[in-house]
């Protein structure tokens, strides 16, 4: 599957505000691919609806391009990178933190979540046996 749209790789300036954020490599054991292309990759991925699968080839396997996100999400790198974005926006004056929009069409809530009232389950009915149904048809007790 080509890819078509360069939306969703970093350009050289914002991979430079961000690199030293991430992990150094060198470690023992098996070396990372390269972090800016995993990041295209992650950055993909998440275009995409999140469809992990559909992440091209050239990223390297959809399932690195995964658990690098995860592991990245664990170590609380895209808080940190986050709060580095919105510090530089802010020494700009490009952020008014008095306006914040949610768009509720996107963000749902479970019934549960309003007070709705839980269902009751009612006592299943228990099959009738034909010895049963010959009991209660003649009225008698069989003990």
């Amino acid at each position: 599957m080509p890819v078509t749209s360069p939306t969703y790789r970093l350009s050289d300036d914002q991979w430079q505000q961000i690199q030293d954020l991430l992990p150094a490599n060198g470690r023992r054991g098996g070396q990372w691919k390269d972090h800016r292309l995993m990041i295209d990759g992650i950055l993909w991925a998440l275009s995409d609806g999140g469809r992990w699968r559909n992440v091209p080839t050239e990223f390297g396997p959809w399932q690195s391009v995964y658990d690098r996100f995860r592991s990245w999400t664990r170590r609380g790198l895209w808080e940190r990178i986050l709060l580095r974005l919105q510090a530089r926006k802010m020494r700009a004056g490009d952020i008014d933190w008095e306006l914040f929009c949610i768009d509720g069409t996107v963000v749902r809530a479970h019934q549960a979540a309003a007070g709705a009232p839980k269902k009751t389950r009612r006592p299943a009915s228990r099959r009738t046996t034909p010895w049963a149904a010959a009991k209660g048809a003649s009225g008698r007790s069989c003990t």
